[in-house]
């Protein structure tokens, strides 16, 4: 990636500083979950602790989605019904959720950019789970999926002007964002992406992920390669807009990886229809 220089690194850090902290509920409940043996109560207590959070997913589970046959009113309810993974990743969705403004001057639709983000976490974490074959956690490729886009809020947000002028010309050249971001602004949304996760005091493994995303992929960097998949997956379904609509092939090694070009992947995935709609009900609760 070329140099940044001084000037615009002082200006990406400050933009990167004015956006909200990322709950620390959160990282707890993400810490806890990363022990295999980590027991559903340690989670539980953490939940009770953060009111809006037990709001949110209280509301979610008594959802004509989930449909119970009663009514779900305790977060150790939800952690039985539904299990730790999935409650898990509700958690870091409306943590994600709620550091999202609701308004931006570059008219980028953060709704529409949030349904890319759930639904890629959820592709990447599939893939990983088909494809993996190693220790790479799934629960990493869903954060990975989540948090990938981030740099564009910090973009639409503090730097709109020059941001605005980046859409507009990824989409009359037909090239990808990050490209004209880094021509319009000189960096691009990866760099600003993993600036903000390492702010939010995420691990230096996924910081490297979101960073990399758009450079080049190594079949061996399971992360890397599944999240590289899910974005354009995502994309190539238009499941949700994150702005960008140039969807870029598989590489020859990810295409050795994943045993086919990214139509086959998208079969081996099957019926994404209740991973679409699980993303559109999480994209509510927040």
């Amino acid at each position: 990636m070329t140099e940044v220089p001084t000037e615009l690194t002082r200006k990406l850090s400050a933009a990167v500083e004015k956006m909200p902290a990322f709950p620390k509920s959160v990282q707890r409940i993400l810490e806890i979950t990363r022990d295999i043996n980590c027991q559903p109560k340690e989670l539980v207590s953490v939940i009770e602790k953060d009111p809006v959070m037990t709001m949110k997913l209280l509301r979610i589970l008594n959802s004509a989605y989930y449909n119970f046959p009663k009514q779900i009113t305790s977060v150790n309810q939800s952690v039985v019904y539904l299990g730790l993974n999935t409650v898990k990743n509700m958690a870091l969705s409306f943590a994600a959720i709620g550091v999202l403004p609701p308004h931006n001057t570059a008219g980028f639709e953060v709704q529409r950019y949030l349904m890319h983000s759930l639904t890629t976490a959820s592709i990447a974490r599939m893939l990983c789970q088909k494809f993996g074959g190693d220790d790479t956690d799934p629960a990493d490729c869903y954060i990975a999926g989540l948090l990938h886009d981030f740099g564009k809020i910090v973009f639409a947000q503090f730097m709109p002007e020059e941001f605005q002028r980046a859409l507009a010309q990824s989409h009359e050249r037909g090239t990808s964002l990050h490209l004209a971001e880094q021509n319009v602004i000189g960096a691009d949304h990866s760099l600003v992406g993993a600036m903000l996760v390492e702010k939010w005091q995420f691990p230096k493994l996924l910081t490297d992920t979101i960073r990399n995303h758009h450079g080049n992929i190594p079949a061996d960097d399971v992360l890397l390669s599944c999240l590289f998949a899910a974005n354009q997956v995502s994309k190539r379904l238009k499941l949700g807009d994150s702005g960008n609509h140039f969807v870029e092939e598989l590489p020859p090694a990810l295409m050795e990886y994943f045993g086919g070009d990214l139509d086959d992947v998208i079969v081996r995935l099957g019926d994404l229809t209740r991973m679409v709609d699980e993303a559109q009900v999480f994209a509510r609760g927040g």
